[in-house]
């Protein structure tokens, strides 16, 4: 069963769907739209005008948007206009190359993804109610990506007398979204700044860390946490894991860890869930989904944002048992659609989302996109290491799937103490000296993200390098005592949050 979400979205940004600055993107693709859609493009401000301007959305924003809606670089926040392949322009036409926006999967305003929600929305924009050659035309596209097992997949029949409350387990340091439920599945949220702890329902397996050398056998985290639901009478009825955790830290998963969760969990009727949100549709490289890594085949699988290169969609693929159970309950109407292989699912949703969807295939399948992500991951991870030869007391490791890699930042690499003061300025440095866009994630955020989109060119992976190489080379002896200090401070209050909500 593939099942799909269109978000409400009651406007679009005009740097993706305005089919005049689509076709900025690229000049040569031959499309034409109806002289009523034409617009004349933005030109960009003068510097002082920028600069006014900038100070005047700030207000505004500052009034009118809640602060817990972060901003990048907060300090200094950039204004962008615009998006083109893999780099972001701002006010004063600055170009600034994107190291981390996975959304924008194959490039920011791809004319050809821009040109197929335009030209949807300009035709017909209503709910699957209607019988629409799309919505079964994409349901039908991405099974087609799947392995064949994974509609055939049967579950293993839960015992009579496990009858108790029903409980969940995901593994530490994961992020699965931001709904109420979601949050409460995402130890990376409710272990974070504000989050609520633990619920009770939810059972945490320790994060397998090859770098360290801990917590690698997955069968025997699962067995530990199926053994803590049933001393409290409860039972775990699902598992759910990123098939590479994201905001985790980038962290790929040791050979056969899936295999040994699902067949614990499995054995005690738990449906097993791979969420593909940030590491699907190719992003790895050598699979086109990241689970396909791990050799196993998931009983619901789960994707968005970068499926429609971040037009509001979302979806998921289940095995049949699961997806007949969900569709005998009550009608599910929120812009969610069900197809094959249950065909009286009853479905809801907009006709521009599959348009989006399909051509977001497209594009990867045309552009062979999936082979450049393993070609321009490989790169990167070369450059990367090289790096790491040279700075081998501040990266600690290198580690990575196609063009989803992580840069592990440590104090000393014998105490492997993560270090979040030095890649906070590691970052801040790429931006402000080269314009490169790099992030920090991990559960100390000691973690830099390179995650762009699935377009980066061999060039753009060496000037990322290249900023980054830049800001290591400049860092001096002080400079690094005075951040490795500043690190363990700041890694003793994270590990206490974390130790207080677990």
């Amino acid at each position: 069963m593939v099942a799909f979400n269109c978000a409400a979205a009651h406007r679009l940004d005009a740097a993706v769907c305005d089919p005049v600055r689509a076709l900025e993107w690229a000049p040569e693709a031959a499309v034409e739209f109806p002289a009523a859609q034409q617009q004349p493009s933005a030109k960009p401000q003068p510097e002082q005008q920028a600069g006014a301007a900038k100070a005047g959305i700030l207000d505004k924003r500052r009034r009118h948007v809640g602060p817990n809606l972060a901003l990048f670089f907060e300090e200094d926040p950039l204004h962008i206009v615009r998006g083109q392949g893999c780099e972001l322009f701002d006010a004063e036409g600055n170009s600034y190359l994107d190291c981390i926006n996975n959304v924008s999967h194959v490039g920011h305003a791809h004319p050809k993804v821009a040109a197929a929600v335009a030209q949807q929305l300009g035709t017909l924009n209503t709910n699957s109610r209607y019988l629409h050659e799309g919505l079964a035309t994409y349901s039908e596209a991405i099974a087609g990506t799947m392995p064949d097992p994974l509609q055939a997949s049967q579950l293993a029949p839960c015992s009579p007398a496990s009858n108790g409350p029903l409980h969940v387990a995901v593994v530490d340091h994961a992020y699965h979204g931001h709904t109420s439920a979601c949050i409460d599945l995402s130890p990376y949220k409710f272990k974070g700044p504000g989050g609520g702890g633990r619920p009770v329902h939810v059972h945490v397996l320790p994060c397998p860390d090859v770098y360290r050398g801990c917590n690698l056998d997955g069968g025997a985290a699962a067995r530990a946490a199926i053994a803590e639901a049933e001393r409290g009478g409860a039972r775990i009825a699902a598992f759910f894991s990123e098939s590479i955790l994201s905001c985790g830290g980038q962290v790929v998963l040791p050979e056969g860890y899936l295999a040994g969760v699902y067949r614990e969990m499995r054995a005690h009727g738990a449906v097993c869930v791979a969420d593909e949100v940030q590491c699907g549709f190719g992003r790895v490289g050598r699979a086109f989904w990241a689970f396909q890594l791990q050799e196993v085949v998931p009983d619901i699988v789960t994707f968005g944002k970068p499926c429609g290169n971040g037009f509001p969609m979302a979806g998921l693929v289940t095995s049949p048992p699961p997806g007949k159970a969900f569709s005998q309950r009550m009608e599910f109407f929120c812009n969610l659609w069900e197809g094959a292989p249950l065909p009286a699912a009853r479905a809801g949703g907009c006709t521009a989302a599959p348009a989006c969807g399909l051509a977001v295939l497209e594009v990867i399948r045309e552009e062979e996109l999936q082979a450049n992500a393993a070609r321009m991951g490989a790169h990167c991870l070369r450059l990367l290491r090289e790096l790491q030869e040279q700075h081998p007391d501040v990266i600690g490791e290198v580690r990575g799937e196609g063009l989803m890699i992580g840069v592990e930042v440590v104090t000393d690499p014998h105490t492997q103490t993560p270090a979040p003061a030095l890649a906070r300025h590691l970052k801040h440095a790429c931006k402000a000296h080269h314009r490169v866009l790099l992030s920090s994630e991990g559960p100390f955020c000691s973690v830099i993200k390179v995650k762009p989109p699935i377009c980066f060119s061999e060039g753009q992976a060496e000037r990322m390098a290249g900023a980054l190489r830049d800001a290591l080379d400049a860092l001096t002896p002080d400079d690094k005592a005075a951040l490795a200090a500043a690190s363990r401070e700041e890694v003793e209050r994270i590990a206490e949050r974390h130790r207080l909500l677990s």
